[in-house]
């Protein structure tokens, strides 16, 4: 396995935006949220993480029955983890845990997990870093080594947010990628797992007027965003003609992108951040 089976190609067409200091929390444009699938498949594609959610007995966590809410809970811990306040965080944290709490392997199940395992939270936190990290460089164009390292000291919280520790976290984008390119060893989605996901690509858990327009572009969208283990490990097929598609509407976004005001780009996650804060005023219920 190597880093480049492990990772995307992005950044190498579009132009860079600037050559100032960068933190993550510069990428959270909304379109940033097209990867959301990707990302499930790559944190599900370790067998502890996959077996985990498909046998998940927390109902209202469950993607296939309550897509949205699932979709709002996930932006909303990025949303808090990359621009919210060590208070949010703790909110956050306490209300996820009171979930993980109930996800643990039973005596038939084929692969042993623990959501409070902190090894399957930081591939989870991993596999959120690397999908922010790709979408922003698609975006505002491949970072310089300096720059990368900026955007990976910021965003430690998205794992630290929960039980991972800074000392878990590699020291350095260099370390990062050595630990990336081991984890993607353990890549390997089984049967059960395949079929959660191609149902989720597939979109079967919503209104089939709905599904049909999006279907399409949301499987082109999802296969673009994984790296060629993921894609072997989901058993799908990616051409170079595919790719050159995925590169040119990136870059026809990402010229879009740039032009857009900071309230639209943006608006979206600091609505989310906004949603908790006011769930966590109100006593109301985040996850």
């Amino acid at each position: 396995m190597t880093l480049r089976d492990c990772r995307i190609s992005v950044g190498r067409r579009t132009a860079r935006w600037s050559d100032e200091d960068v933190t993550a929390a510069e990428a959270m444009d909304f379109w940033a949220f097209a990867a959301g699938a990707a990302n499930v498949v790559m944190q599900l594609s370790w067998p502890p993480v996959g077996h985990g959610v498909v046998e998940s007995k927390v109902d209202s966590g469950n993607l296939l029955k309550h897509p949205w809410k699932r979709a709002r809970t996930t932006f909303q811990y990025i949303a808090v983890a990359i621009l919210g306040t060590p208070e949010d965080r703790l909110a956050f944290r306490a209300a996820v845990d009171g979930a993980h709490r109930q996800v643990k392997s039973a005596a038939d199940s084929p692969v042993r997990y623990n959501a409070f395992d902190r090894d399957l939270q930081m591939w989870v936190a991993a596999c959120l870093f690397v999908g922010l990290e790709d979408t922003y460089q698609l975006l505002r164009g491949a970072m310089t080594a300096e720059q990368a390292e900026q955007f990976y000291r910021s965003a430690w919280t998205l794992g630290t947010t929960l039980q991972v520790t800074e000392d878990q976290w590699p020291a350095t984008r260099a370390a990062f990628d050595a630990y990336w390119t081991s984890a993607c060893a353990r890549v390997s989605i089984d049967d059960t797992v395949r079929q959660y996901l191609f149902d989720l690509i597939g979109l079967k858990m919503i209104n089939p007027l709905l599904r049909i327009p999006f279907r399409s572009l949301l499987r082109f969208l999802t296969v673009g965003f994984l790296a060629p283990a993921f894609r072997r490990a989901l058993g799908v097929n990616w051409g170079p003609m595919r790719q050159r598609l995925f590169e040119w509407l990136f870059l026809v976004v990402a010229f879009v992108n740039r032009f857009m005001p900071v309230f639209l780009r943006q608006g979206g996650s600091y609505a989310l951040l906004a949603d908790v804060r006011r769930r966590i005023r109100t006593k109301e219920r985040m996850v």
